[in-house]
């Protein structure tokens, strides 16, 4: 990667970890605290938890159509600023619904699709992958860093002051996007590369389908496993909840020096369609050994760690092949829909464990996660290797960049 589209990956991808931030930071204490609002019912919380996902999804589309119009940075812009609302609004004074309206504007904010296609802008197709890997991991490390810096921030700063701190971090991300991220000189799409596809044919494409049933099962088996696997810790492991980092911060970090060379493999072979279903296996075999692993700290933990890996390399190579795979006028949208079903699996996911766990018991959320990755792998085992093609819009200034 020239220093062009190094800079392109780390900035993009701290702006996506924000709106990860956002999703995951109050996930290990909001249940506690929702107890001391006026207006507190159980039900109530499960909706503000989700809530933020909902109008994700229901946003990346148009955010993504957007942004392939008028161009990247000025719809990430607008999404950090409702983002940033929306945070200062759930941290005011109130009842619950104030949070929940609060925690619907954050998800207002709905940038995924819009980053994701501008550093696939910014990239050449050969570092694409590897690009998308920052983005990937900014995922898997917001997510451990949230489970260990939200209780010791709660206890400092309490729920009000989390959520100024992710506004403050949303009102910084726009000085990221205006002066450090890379520029593009953007054309209109249809101008560009010739009509802009219809929605519909970009929902109903047979590729684009197999990699959005990918995404919408991998968040759903993440958001399932997580209603049982803390339990678990706790139980045969005895760590209470303020000591899950010691678990969670080792493994994702140790996953993200294994996730590499699987993926820049896969690049340099040509083998993308290989390396993805070497990851679906491995996340197959992750959740049949949860089945019974959970009942043993030791194995918990080392199935943990395969799942890290399993899970961040298909972060990284999923946007990457949606990139690859969508008409180039129509990359946003393309992104947009991947996002959508990004989210309905996050929101489905929470759901499905919890009835699960309670009605059948917790072996029977690992055996959906496996079958749900069994039918993923079924799906994917058809698709085709995507051919390689470079950004028209990106061509001269990367080659600038490698001059430089």
């Amino acid at each position: 990667m020239n220093p062009l589209e190094l800079r392109a990956a780390l900035s993009l991808s701290s702006i996506f970890a924000l709106r990860m931030l956002g999703l995951f930071l109050i996930l290990p204490v909001f249940a506690i605290h929702a107890k001391t609002l006026p207006g507190y019912d159980v039900q109530l919380v499960g909706w503000v938890l989700g809530i933020y996902g909902l109008t994700q999804g229901i946003l990346q589309i148009p955010y993504g159509m957007l942004s392939d119009r008028f161009g990247r940075k000025p719809i990430i812009i607008v999404g950090l600023v409702l983002f940033a609302l929306g945070s200062f609004v759930a941290a005011m004074p109130g009842d619950i619904w104030t949070v929940m309206a609060g925690r619907a504007l954050q998800g207002a904010g709905a940038i995924s699709a819009a980053v994701t296609a501008f550093l696939s802008d910014l990239t050449r197709e050969e570092n694409r992958t590897k690009a998308m890997a920052f983005v990937g991991g900014s995922i898997g490390l917001t997510f451990a860093l949230s489970l260990v810096a939200a209780p010791a921030l709660y206890h400092w700063i309490g729920m009000s002051g989390m959520f100024v701190f992710t506004g403050v971090l949303a009102l910084a991300g726009i000085g990221v996007v205006l002066w450090v991220v890379p520029s593009a000189k953007h054309v209109p799409a249809p101008e560009h590369h010739g009509p802009q596809p219809k929605l519909w044919d970009i929902i109903v494409n047979p590729e684009l389908v197999r990699l959005n049933i990918g995404i919408f099962c991998l968040h759903l088996v993440q958001m399932a496993m997580f209603v049982v696997v803390p339990v678990a810790l706790v139980e045969q492991g005895g760590l209470a909840p303020g000591e899950h980092w010691k678990v969670y911060l080792p493994v994702v970090l140790l996953s993200f020096t294994t996730m590499m060379p699987p993926i820049m493999w896969g690049e340099r072979r040509g083998r993308g369609k290989a390396v993805l279903l070497g990851a679906v296996a491995l996340m197959l075999v992750v959740q049949l050994g949860f089945v019974e692993g959970f009942r043993h700290f030791g194995w918990s933990v080392a199935l943990l760690f395969g799942f890290f890996v399993a899970f961040n390399i298909l972060e990284a190579m999923l946007p990457s092949l949606v990139s690859r795979v969508a008409p180039p006028a129509g990359k946003g949208a393309a992104l947009g829909v991947y996002n959508t079903t990004q989210a309905l699996g996050l929101s489905a996911g929470g759901a499905i464990g919890g009835m699960l766990a309670k009605h059948v018991g917790s072996p029977a959320v690992f055996a959906f996660g496996a079958a749900m990755m069994f039918l993923w792998f079924i799906a994917a085992f058809s698709m085709r290797e995507p051919k390689k093609r470079q950004s028209a819009i990106m061509v001269g200034e990367l080659n600038n960049g490698l001059s430089q």
